[in-house]
């Protein structure tokens, strides 16, 4: 018994629609039709071997599809393919009858035709074949294909489709002509020719008429429509607790795959035209819009690899698994076996807009109880699918991605959210719109219908392109509360020198407090690194003169110091935790890539007057070790000459160069080596007395495996000049410890460095001032 609406209006829909056949097969006597090549002439039924061998001399290896390249590969399709406009084929009236026939068991209303559109003649030779494919939409009117076997002697090649994990083979025959029609998200192919020569005409079957059609009211529309209501008005408690919200949305999965391109309402393939019509007409009675979209969708089960399972090759392959469920069958991971659902994301990726009737771009996730369906999607073949082997912290895991299409289903009374959450950018364009004709209270409340959702739809989709949209709308609604709502997801590096402008007229309407709070807010991610959609946080901060320049040109010195400011803070609590651990190759490169992003936040803090920067580099610079100095003089190289606000860093940097080569070198015989802060346990106490006798360069240290361990880890993290290696002999085995010459070639490299900083500062230090 159904427990909720969805189950009730799926029970409903399953029960009155038919869901026709995936592919029908016809006979037709060989004088229905006749086929002329040219070079040929007519062909004489069964087609011999004399005129197969002319085809063949007409014919080039056929292409095939993967994506958006075509290829030609005889280990996928090998077959030749006659070019169709040399062939001419003539069909007598029965072919229409056939047609109208199959178009009747394919579950296609009856006002539409089906019209074929010849694509090719193949011929296939002994040992020739095509693997299991599915065919592209070649018009935006295609809903199917159209196999036409002449009559001829051969033996195998049979056309064997598959539809839902149901295998049909078609064989030609000698004395007929064998007609298959199938939809063109039946993965099909052809297998190899055991001997004679099989001749086929291709058709691209087009659709004509609308492939809904008018639906009679009716108690089905009526009892759909009671579910629709029942559905939107019954709170529904999230899986894993919260609070129980009614549901924002339906969406019934079809039972047929389409491509963006094949999707269209008077395209819907066998049983999908009659449940959508049905839930369309149910949909308008209760007050609700409807449109067609598509969706991705992930599952990730349990499962495990039998061939790595001892218990279940002991038992039949065929026999069904602890947790019932059998083995998927799919060519790609049919060989694993599936335990339980661990989780399924849907996600719409496109829709037929409802005011454009167009399709769109959109970005929107479902709930579990926003979803129905009358196939299991475990019931359709995964167009990609991943295993992941046992990963210590979890179990395998099996990932599968497939494509369906949906009817979404929504109140009238939630038009606005519902489409805004599924399409931000046409939100803010419906806003500004809204403002444009007047409508600015209409707007604002509009607007905050957005609450909910506005975060993660700004972050899930383009925020580049949304940003620009999302100040000039913020502008146009003229209200602090609604602004700040509209603005506040985007991160601060999406603010571009050219967008300046428009965030200066929001802070001189709104006031300083009001920006403050905004430019936080929008900092706040910085620490989580790079964002999808975004500019990376360090080119942003080189460009930082650029932006101020630009908020200064517009009076908005406020704003510009805040951007400054924060900018500083979160620099500095990238840079700290390098400044303060031990100088290596690698800690010195990333230093020397943080330098232009500093020269960036220095000048930009000169334009500003921020003292507070200014002097906070002074200080780094001052008192910092080693590491400073990498990151300060990686800086001053970047910057353009006679840039304001490095004079005094420059000029700290070279006193601090001169008085580390003032030190004297180190002597022949100084084997001293300082081991970084880090840890103060009983080892490297030891390790670091070791390290600082000047005159000790090896050292035998029994050790147990896991102390051995922490010290290579600390010799190898610092970059020490150690050779450390196990004596295996005794227990425990001993750990052997020797200072090698690199100690002295790397302080005769860090000189050679500072006195080309030395002089290279010298040479430019008028630039500076």
């Amino acid at each position: 018994m159904p427990t909720t609406a969805r189950e009730r209006l799926t029970e409903l829909l399953d029960g009155v629609t038919d869901p026709g056949a995936s592919s029908v097969h016809r006979k037709l006597p060989k004088s229905a039709l006749s086929v002329a090549v040219d070079g040929v002439g007519p062909l004489r039924f069964p087609i011999s071997d004399e005129q197969a061998a002319q085809l063949r001399r007409l014919g080039r290896r056929a292409r095939f599809g993967r994506g958006e390249q075509t290829l030609t590969d005889p280990e996928v399709r090998d077959t030749w393919e006659i070019p169709s406009d040399l062939v001419h084929v003539a069909w007598t009236d029965a072919f229409e009858g056939v047609l109208d026939g199959m178009r009747d068991e394919l579950g296609l209303p009856p006002h539409c035709r089906l019209m074929p559109e010849l694509h090719s003649m193949l011929l296939y030779e002994t040992g020739q074949f095509f693997v299991a494919h599915q065919d592209s939409e070649k018009d935006d009117a295609m809903v199917g294909t159209l196999v036409v076997t002449l009559p001829s002697a051969y033996a195998g090649g049979e056309l064997v489709i598959d539809h839902r994990g149901q295998a049909t083979k078609h064989r030609g025959s000698r004395v007929n002509v064998s007609l298959v029609a199938f939809y063109a998200d039946c993965r099909h192919q052809v297998l190899p020719v055991k001997s004679g020569n099989r001749i086929t005409l291709t058709y691209n079957l087009l659709l004509a008429g609308d492939g809904i059609g008018p639906v009679a009211e009716g108690p089905l529309v009526g009892e759909l429509a009671d579910c629709l209501h029942s559905h939107f008005t019954t709170p529904v408690a999230p899986p894993y607790g919260g609070r129980a919200e009614r549901p924002k949305r339906l969406a019934y999965l079809l039972n047929h795959e389409y491509t963006a391109r094949g999707l269209s309402w008077s395209r819907l393939k066998g049983s999908d035209a009659a449940g959508v019509a049905s839930l369309r007409a149910a949909a308008e009675r209760a007050g609700c819009e409807a449109t067609l979209a598509l969706a991705e969708i992930q599952e990730t089960w349990d499962a495990y690899d039998p061939d790595e399972d001892p218990w279940y090759r002991e038992h039949d392959e065929n026999e069904e698994d602890p947790g019932g469920h059998k083995d998927s069958g799919d060519a790609d991971d049919g060989r694993y076996v599936l335990n339980d659902l661990i989780e399924c994301t849907i996600t719409l990726a496109h829709w037929i807009g409802p005011e454009t009737g167009r399709l769109e771009q959109i970005s929107l996730d479902l709930g579990e109880a926003e979803v129905a369906s009358t196939t299991p999607t475990t019931d359709l073949t995964p167009y990609s699918s991943q295993y992941e082997g046992y990963m210590g912290n979890y179990g395998n895991t099996l990932d599968r991605w497939y494509r369906r299409a949906a009817l979404i289903i929504w109140p009238r009374s939630r038009n606005f959210a519902n489409r805004a959450e599924s399409s931000p950018g046409w939100a803010l364009d419906e806003l500004s719109e809204m403002a444009r004709a007047g409508e600015v209270a209409k707007a604002r409340e509009a607007a905050q219908s957005l609450r909910p959702f506005w975060n993660a739809s700004i972050q899930s989709g383009r925020q580049v392109e949304l940003f620009g949209r999302a100040l000039r709308t913020a502008g146009a609604l003229d209200d602090a509360q609604t602004a700040a709502l509209l603005l506040s997801p985007f991160p601060l590096e999406l603010l571009a020198p050219d967008q300046a402008p428009a965030l200066a007229r929001l802070a001189a309407r709104h006031g300083d407090a009001w920006i403050g709070d905004l430019l936080r807010e929008w900092s706040t991610g910085w620490g989580f690194g790079p964002y999808v959609h975004a500019p990376e946080p360090l080119r942003w901060l080189a460009d930082l003169p650029r932006l101020c320049a630009t908020l200064l040109s517009a009076d908005d010195d406020t704003t510009a110091r805040h951007i400054v400011d924060l900018s500083w803070t979160w620099f500095m609590d990238r840079i700290r935790p390098v400044l303060v651990s031990p100088l290596t190759s690698r800690s010195a490169a990333w230093l020397t890539a943080h330098g232009e992003p500093l020269s960036g936040i220095i000048a930009a803090a000169a334009q500003t007057g921020s003292t507070r920067v200014l002097d906070g580099a002074i200080t780094v610079a001052n008192t910092g070790g080693d590491q400073a100095l990498v990151l300060v003089t990686a800086a001053l190289r970047v910057v353009k000459p006679h840039t304001a606000g490095f004079g005094e860093l420059a000029t700290g940097c070279a006193e601090r160069i001169r008085a580390s080569l003032a030190r004297p070198p180190r002597t022949e015989d100084d084997w001293s080596i300082a081991l970084p802060a880090g840890c103060e346990c009983e080892l490297c106490k030891v390790l670091g007395a070791f390290l600082q006798d000047p005159k000790r360069r090896d050292f035998d240290w029994p050790l147990a495996k896991e102390k051995r361990r922490h010290v290579h880890t600390r010799i190898d993290d610092a970059e020490l000049p150690i050779h450390h290696e196990t004596r295996r002999l005794g227990r425990p085995y001993t750990l052997v410890l020797t200072k090698t010459e690199a100690l002295f070639e790397r302080d005769r490299i860090a000189r050679e460095r500072h006195q080309a900083d030395l002089a290279w500062l010298t040479e430019n230090r008028d630039s500076f001032i």
